[in-house]
């Protein structure tokens, strides 16, 4: 079982290495808005890590927006490996490109932080969306939940999932240098002092590679007899953290709960292997992303606004420079079915 999984994941990652490389541009349908002299708002859309489901979906959403809104061409592009130096030098290359505005998902904001920096000197709007960067080197920052509402979220969905016999808990995160799950775990502690019988016995990376998520979680499991729960906080570590349980016969066992797509997830659901998943509409995410860059190019987002009205999910609050989303989903085998991104 372990040897086809593994065998599946070198495929799932071979073909997420052919899909990158090129630009993907959605048009836009005609209509709506745009900048003086009618110029289409040209908007570069990075992810953390191209070909992964979670921003493929996201992508798709922005897409969506493209044709919706009108006047506004969307470039969605990033480095297959997640690596943040080479998504440095796009963001580089996007802004002598003439971009109007660049949309970043930060993995690494040491890294970033000076190329956001520099294309904000040249001219260029910048936003982050999903994950942040210091406040100093974007105008916006599109934030799916606040940092609270996720890592409370996380908390009392492993709480509900095991119960009150409580015991071991454990975190597989992304990459530690990731601003916004640092920004969860702060939360997720705080929280866990709410659920004593919970006890957080380690932090580990799975670098958004799932194969290491796998390992991570199962040298987890054999070092700590007494686990009952794994929160795996990237939409890469929780599809490697559940098959580890899986595979491991301990499905009801540890609980395995984090945030991913229902599609990443479903067969889990499905099979008993994880009771709830958290995220949000990653399409809605990605058109909301979309929709404040061209209202910010245009002028038409303004500093000091308190609510954004979105011409698919009607008024957004604004607060300080975050424009909120909305709140985190729980998905279960009751309503996953519903949801297909």
């Amino acid at each position: 079982m372990r040897r086809s999984f593994v065998l599946a994941l070198f495929a799932t990652l071979a073909l997420a290495g052919c899909s990158g490389g090129g630009e993907g541009t959605a048009r836009d349908g005609g209509g709506g808005g745009s900048m003086a002299g009618g110029k289409t708002v040209q908007v570069y859309l990075l992810p953390k890590q191209k070909g992964v489901p979670y921003f493929t979906s996201c992508s798709e959403g922005a897409e969506e927006a493209a044709k919706e809104l009108g006047g506004v061409e969307v470039h969605y592009d990033g480095p297959t490996d997640g690596s943040p130096e080479k998504a440095a030098a796009m963001i580089q290359k996007w802004a002598l490109k003439g971009a109007d505005v660049i949309a970043v998902s930060v993995n690494d904001p040491a890294v970033l932080g000076p190329a956001l920096k520099e294309a904000r000197d040249k001219g260029v709007k910048v936003i982050t969306w999903d994950a942040d960067a210091d406040a100093s080197s974007r105008d916006y920052f599109v934030n799916q939940a606040t940092a609270e509402q996720i890592g409370f979220g996380l908390v009392d969905t492993m709480a509900k999932d095991i119960g009150e016999a409580g015991g071991d808990v454990a975190i597989v995160t992304a990459r530690l240098t990731a601003a916004n799950q640092n920004e969860w775990m702060k939360h997720m502690k705080v929280r866990l002092e709410k659920y004593p019988n919970l006890k957080l016995v380690a932090t580990k990376a799975s670098n958004e590679d799932q194969k290491l998520a796998f390992e991570v979680t199962t040298d987890l499991m054999k070092a700590y007899p007494n686990l009952k729960g794994v929160f795996a906080i990237s939409s890469v570590a929780f599809p490697g953290a559940a098959e580890a349980v899986k595979q491991a016969g301990k499905a009801g066992q540890v609980m395995v709960t984090g945030l991913s797509t229902p599609n990443d997830m479903r067969a889990f659901v499905k099979d008993g292997t994880v009771k709830s998943v958290l995220l949000w509409n990653t399409k809605d995410l990605g058109f909301l992303t979309v929709e404040v860059a061209k209202a910010l190019a245009t002028g038409e987002l303004k500093p000091g606004a308190t609510e954004f009205d979105s011409k698919r999910l009607g008024k957004r609050a604004v607060k300080g420079d975050n424009v909120l989303l909305g709140d985190p989903m729980v998905f279960t085998k009751e309503n996953i079915d519903r949801f297909q991104f």
